[in-house]
């Protein structure tokens, strides 16, 4: 049995903790720098101390699990302030996601609890892709990038890096969301949403920059 430390305690962190134990991964607990959280158990875990620690737990795997649409930038701090090897990252894969054939998951990437990846799907490393989201064919989600729950991404969509696209919204086959972009919960995107911009709505459009 493979073993993992999150990092992170937050909601994210335990529902990679559910979907990595689910999937056969040892997980030791949760590595958070807020002191108030040492030593308290979620989700059954306990928090073993800041996240520097993980550093030294060679014999375990790591998969960083922060950030949310207030400070979605926040993984890739963390994933550069580590400074750890690729190999050192776990890919979580929850047992009902669905891999199709040419589809390729990076390193420290979590795919939750029934996703669909169709057919030659590129994700890259440090990807959050949560519960029933549905990326089709050739798609390509960058580093850092969080797909929310619900999403549906058409053909050959591309989210570059650090992307967020939020709960149940609809990206059109061939459209780009730039890096560090931001899409609001429920939109429907029908053409590219540039880099650092905030867009809503149906259709979606900008509302400001990120």
């Amino acid at each position: 049995m493979k073993e993992l430390v999150i990092v992170g305690a937050g909601g994210f962190a335990r529902e990679t903790a559910s979907a990595a134990a689910d999937a056969g991964w040892r997980v030791l607990g949760f590595a958070d720098d807020d002191p108030g959280l040492l030593g308290v158990v979620r989700s059954g875990l306990p928090v073993l101390g800041a996240i520097d620690t993980v550093a030294g737990k060679t014999d375990a795997a790591v998969v960083v699990c922060v950030g949310n649409p207030r400070n979605f930038t926040a993984r890739r701090g963390i994933v550069e302030r580590l400074g750890l090897p690729a190999d050192r990252y776990a890919t979580v894969v929850h047992p009902s996601a669905s891999i199709g054939s040419g589809s390729t998951v990076g390193p420290g990437t979590v795919l939750l609890a029934g996703t669909v990846l169709t057919a030659d799907v590129t994700v890259g490393a440090h990807v959050a892709v949560m519960p029933q989201a549905v990326l089709t064919h050739d798609d390509r989600i960058s580093d850092f990038a969080t797909v929310a729950s619900g999403v549906r991404l058409g053909g050959s969509a591309v989210l570059e890096t650090g992307a967020y696209v939020g709960a149940g919204a609809l990206v059109r086959e061939g459209v780009t969301v730039g890096a560090w972009a931001l899409v609001g919960m429920g939109s429907v995107v029908l053409r590219d949403v540039p880099p650092g911009e905030v867009w809503a709505g149906s259709p979606a459009r900008f509302l400001r920059n990120v």
